[in-house]
């Protein structure tokens, strides 16, 4: 399998299959493909759809596999952003928020996270629960906006504001903390909480969340 990303700010993953070759995404995430490719679906046991319910997933997801030579597939962004490959394996897991995952090669799992801390569920923006990838093979992620990767030293932190997080590896570690000071939370701006992951571990930020744009639209929207 190799694949390609194209695009700018609206961005498309080709993905292109040898024969026999399978990609799994999404039910709805297809864009374009080549004819010979053979489409199956499945709900993964009532266990996992449970899962995915909690998560905000979709209840089945699709496999796509080249029949009688090389064929190709494309998943595109539903916003504005970016699309991030990211190797999973053994000890490389991650933890993103619940709308990054598009699509991945077989081999890789995805389940839900709890965040253990409740106060980071609740408060962090990010929401209770978040998805966890892994096992083996690549995971295609849709990024709202532009990415910023930080790595972080063992206890190193980082702050971030609600929703700008978007992956975590999964030797991080997530809570939130509350904003110092009344006069910081009432004039401040920032709100009253802030997500705080610590490592050791790479962070992947988002500059333009789609809750963000949606608050800035919102007043527009309402005054017609």
């Amino acid at each position: 399998m190799r694949y390609e990303i194209k695009g700018g700010t609206l961005p498309v993953v080709e993905v292109y299959l040898d024969a026999g070759e399978s990609i799994n995404c999404e039910g709805g995430a297809m864009t374009w493909m080549s004819d010979n490719l053979e489409m199956t679906t499945e709900g993964g046991g009532m266990g996992k759809m449970f899962s995915k319910m909690l998560s905000n997933e979709k209840m089945f997801s699709n496999t796509y596999t080249a029949k009688g030579g090389e064929g190709f597939i494309a998943f595109a962004s539903s916003f504005p952003g970016a699309i991030m490959a990211v190797e999973i394996g053994p000890g490389k897991e991650i933890i993103c928020q619940k709308s990054a995952y598009l699509a991945s090669t077989p081999g890789v799992e995805l389940s839900i996270q709890f965040q253990k801390n409740v106060g980071a569920g609740f408060f962090g923006g990010e929401g209770f629960i978040m998805q966890k990838i892994s096992g083996q093979g690549i995971a295609f992620l849709e990024i709202d906006g532009s990415v910023v990767e930080h790595m972080l030293a063992p206890g190193q932190r980082i702050i971030i504001d609600t929703g700008y997080l978007a992956m975590m590896d999964g030797t991080c570690t997530m809570s939130v903390e509350s904003v110092k000071g009344i006069k910081n939370k009432l004039l401040g701006g920032e709100g009253f909480f802030n997500t705080v992951v610590t490592g050791p571990g790479k962070v992947a930020l988002q500059s333009m969340p789609a809750s963000a744009v949606a608050s800035v639209v919102a007043p527009y929207i309402a005054s017609k």
